[in-house]
Parts: structure tokens; C-alpha cells; sequence
């Protein structure tokens, strides 16, 4: 039996894959038969290719994105003959699928499979363009922030909107659309007439993220620098932040935390003007340099420090940065850091 967050998700899925089916069908007349199946994977299909039957498991995405890839590389390793099925899959991401030998398919009809005897590689199919959805005020780069809030304060969402919108720095106007953003989609179960409580965590975790790499840290990218002289970079750790003002984040933040991971590219979280830190840090501006600096978007006093921690930017905003490099070191430590400082917040909710 499905609890209902569960069917949400199931039937989703479900559409996601019997569309893809019926448009590779279409496209080439290749006949598919799936099932539901459990413990861990979307599906199980029965793919007919020139009178052979190919069987694959499969596991249905609704937009496929790099920080995904090493999970599903995983699932290839578990399952032989292993496919994601997504509604869209960026060209980029393809290539890297087909570099790490996973099969995939889209609503489109594109296909790649390449298993012993069997070679199908079909591109270029188009989706059809829905009507433009109303963007989902929760996920723009101001809904992005009130969301970070409200994953590390869960309660919050029961705040009154005009101290809501003191906290996360945003306009009053905002947080109506954001917690009604939130409701559509599922993340706020109205408990009664006066309590909300914020559900789907991890979902909405993830969702943040996707939307954290894509919207909003492009925006709050300040610049990208070196420093003049490796003894600075070496001694990092040493140099003077101001305490409420500069944070670490990234890799930095991550070898604090974990005492595992070595840092090779230093992300700062900053209110500080940029002609004040560059001559402050001796940084000089290199679009290939090692020394990222991002817009501080939170207050210090929206989450429990962990100790010494003063200087380093929440631990879900470190998962967040070494989630999306797509390096397999970084996502290492993320699980570490996900284990160690969010499980409970988001696996039990």
C-alpha cells in the first residue's frame, strides 16, 4: 500500500514513462512493456528490438541533471541492463550518460541503449511544448531563500509573514506567494485552521538544490579570483574573516566539518563590497582562479551552529555546493555531511 506522498510521486513517474514509451513506439514502432516494480528501482520493462526481447529496469527522472548522474551510475552497477527514463534530458547530460554507459530515453522518443547485440542511438525529437506553466514564485531566486529559511527552521512556516519576511530579508509580498507555491506542490499540509507543517523534505531538499545551482547561486556570484601569492592560498584557513559579515562555504566549509576532504576551490559567502575584500584578501580577478565569492543571502542566527563554526557558511548550504560540482570527492564528503548534520531533519519527516 501507497502512503499518499508516495502515490504523489508513483503516479508521476508513471506518466513520465508510459509517455516516453508511447512516443519511442510512435517514432519507431518499437513495442514496450513496463511494470511497477519495488526495492529500490521505478520499473521493470520488456523492450521488443528486431524480434529480441531486451530487458531492462528502469528508473524515471523528471528533469535530469548532472549532481544525478553518480547515483544512477550506482544503479547501473546494481542492475543489469539499467535505463533512466526522464520528461527532459539536457544534450550535456546525454553525453555524459553515454560516456558512463547508461541507456535513457525521454518523453520525446530520443533513445540511447547499448547492450550486448543491441545499438540504438535516436536524437533530435523535439517535446511538444506545453502552454507555459506559471513560474512557482517558491522556486525564483527570492523563493529560493525563504525556502533555504525554511528548510533549516521547519517551524517557521508557521511564523507571522511579516517577521517571515524579516528573517530571510524579503518583501512582505513574497511570502504569501512562496507559501502558496509551497502548498501547490505539495511541501505545506494544512494541519488545522491555524498550523501548517512544512512535508516532503527531502523532496523539497532536493528541488532547493536543483534550484539553488541553477537560479539563484549563478546571481550571487560576485566574481571568481586567485590570490596573489600561495602562501595565502596554502594558509587560507588563517585568514581574518569578519565574523558576521564573511563565511566559508563549499570545500573549505566541508574539511572543517568532516576533517576528510582537502580544499582545491575556496568559496566565500560575503556582505562585504567587493573593492574592499579584493584589496583585504590580495585577490586578483582570474575567471579560471580557484577563489569563488558569492553574496552572504542569510542571517547568521537562522540555524543551531555546530562548534567553531562561526566562520563557515550552515551545513545545508555546504551539502548544497559539493552536491552540485558533480565531483565524486565532493559528493563523498556531501554524504558524510548529509549523514552526519540533515538525516534526521530530512529522512524522518
Amino acid at each position: 500500500m501507497f502512503t499518499l506522498r508516495e502515490r504523489k510521486i508513483f503516479m508521476n513517474e508513471n506518466e513520465i514513462i508510459n509517455k516516453a514509451f508511447l512516443n519511442l513506439n510512435q517514432q519507431t514502432k518499437i513495442e514496450a512493456n513496463w511494470r511497477p516494480a519495488g526495492n529500490g528501482i521505478d520499473g521493470e520493462v520488456d523492450i521488443y528490438i528486431r524480434g529480441n526481447n531486451v530487458h531492462m529496469f528502469i528508473e524515471a527522472k523528471r528533469e535530469l541533471r548532472n549532481y544525478q548522474v553518480p547515483d544512477l551510475e550506482e544503479m547501473a552497477k546494481k542492475y543489469q541492463h539499467f535505463m533512466v527514463i526522464a520528461e527532459r534530458i539536457f544534450p550535456a547530460v546525454k553525453e555524459t550518460l553515454r560516456e558512463k554507459g547508461i541507456n535513457y530515453l525521454d518523453t520525446a522518443g530520443n533513445i540511447y541503449i547499448n547492450t550486448e547485440g543491441n545499438y540504438i542511438w535516436l536524437d533530435g525529437k523535439k517535446p511538444a511544448q506545453p502552454k507555459k506553466p506559471v513560474t512557482n514564485r517558491a522556486f525564483t531566486k527570492t523563493g529560493l531563500k525563504t525556502v533555504f529559511y525554511l528548510l533549516l527552521n521547519t517551524d517557521a512556516v508557521n511564523m507571522p509573514y511579516r517577521k517571515l519576511a524579516e528573517q530571510t530579508q524579503t518583501a512582505l509580498g513574497n511570502i504569501t506567494n512562496v507559501i502558496e507555491g509551497l502548498r501547490e506542490t505539495g511541501f505545506i499540509l494544512q494541519v488545522n485552521d491555524k498550523i501548517m507543517q512544512l512535508q516532503n523534505k527531502k523532496i523539497l531538499l532536493e528541488r532547493w538544490i536543483a534550484g539553488y545551482g541553477e537560479t539563484l547561486r549563478p546571481a550571487l556570484e560576485i566574481g571568481k579570483f586567485r590570490f596573489w601569492d600561495n602562501e595565502r592560498l596554502a594558509n587560507w584557513e588563517n585568514l581574518p574573516l569578519q565574523e558576521g559579515k564573511t563565511v566559508w562555504g563549499g570545500e573549505p566549509a566541508a574539511a572543517h566539518l568532516t576533517h576528510y576532504l582537502r580544499s582545491e576551490i575556496l568559496t566565500l559567502y560575503t556582505n562585504e563590497e567587493k573593492n574592499f575584500i579584493i584589496p583585504k584578501w590580495r585577490l586578483i580577478p582570474d575567471e579560471k582562479g580557484n577563489v569563488i565569492v558569492y553574496e552572504k543571502f542569510w542571517k547568521d542566527n537562522v540555524f543551531n551552529n555546530p562548534i567553531n563554526f562561526n566562520f563557515y557558511a550552515p551545513p545545508l548550504l555546504v551539502y548544497a555546493d559539493l552536491m552540485i560540482t558533480y565531483d565524486p570527492r565532493n559528493r563523498e564528503t556531501a554524504t558524510m555531511i548529509y549523514d552526519q548534520y540533515l538525516k534526521p531533519a530530512f529522512d524522518y519527516d
